[in-house]
């Protein structure tokens, strides 16, 4: 039985690709225990194609994806959040909204394969390259356990989680 339900919030800048795949790899991978949800700073206002096909390749869940502002989560009212993940370097740099609640934070920052050049079977491949970082890093997430571990330590193995595979280098220091 789950300890409880956790709130999560993917962000990247376009809300287009990376986090609206996170947001539905945490939808199924975590139901009952987790729910999912994403947002950008600077919305693309359309969920790439080639995220809901690979979504839809994978298994997962396309229903309700939509690209959005992460202001959407921060009025009164929005589901107040208990983990909040940067997925691209660019929002990982951004100055964010003050998030209700004040929840664990970490960047896990994945290549943009809305960026991938070459054929269209090369952009699969980088999108469903993405997927694989991603699942890998919410996989990790789901076991870790939350109602166990005290803060401090859960905040150094959610960073640790995001300097897995994939990872691209971001220094907070660098504007």
């Amino acid at each position: 039985m789950p300890d409880r339900s956790y709130n999560v919030l993917f962000l990247c800048t376009g809300n287009s690709a990376r986090s609206v795949l996170a947001e539905s790899i945490l939808r199924k991978d975590g139901a009952g225990r987790f729910r999912a949800f994403s947002a950008g700073s600077t919305p693309k206002g359309a969920v790439h194609p080639l995220a809901l096909e690979t979504l839809v390749r994978m298994d997962y869940p396309t229903d309700d994806l939509r690209s959005k502002s992460w202001s959407e989560f921060a009025v009164a009212g929005a589901p107040v959040m208990d983990f909040v993940f940067t997925v691209c370097d660019n929002a990982a740099g951004e100055a964010c909204p003050i998030w209700p609640g004040q929840p664990m934070t970490a960047h896990w920052g994945i290549e943009d394969p809305a960026a991938a050049a070459g054929t269209e079977l090369e952009k699969l491949t980088a999108f469903t390259t993405a997927f694989r970082y991603l699942k890998n890093r919410i996989d990790a997430f789901i076991n870790l356990p939350l109602g166990r571990i005290d803060a401090l330590s859960l905040g150094t193995r959610l960073r640790e989680i995001g300097t897995g595979d994939g990872t691209t280098s971001f220094r907070s220091d660098v504007a």
